[in-house]
């Protein structure tokens, strides 16, 4: 699921969940409940984390392996 996927893009970046609830300007534990799939993640979050990371909006969704 993309959860995984933008929790794996993190750890590999040396980020800190503050860091990217920074980035998306909410709080930590939101951020957290996104990585974790207790939350759903919006659409403009996925766009800002695909930028960011630059990867494919697809590709944090699991629907291709090709960033």
């Amino acid at each position: 699921m993309y959860f995984e996927r933008i929790e794996n893009l993190r750890i590999d970046n040396d980020l800190t969940q503050q860091n990217i609830a920074d980035l998306l300007e909410c709080k930590r534990e939101v951020y957290r409940r996104y990585e974790k799939g207790v939350r759903e993640i919006p659409v403009w979050a996925l766009i800002r984390l695909a930028q960011y990371y630059n990867v494919s909006v697809d590709y944090l969704l699991g629907l291709t392996n090709k960033k």
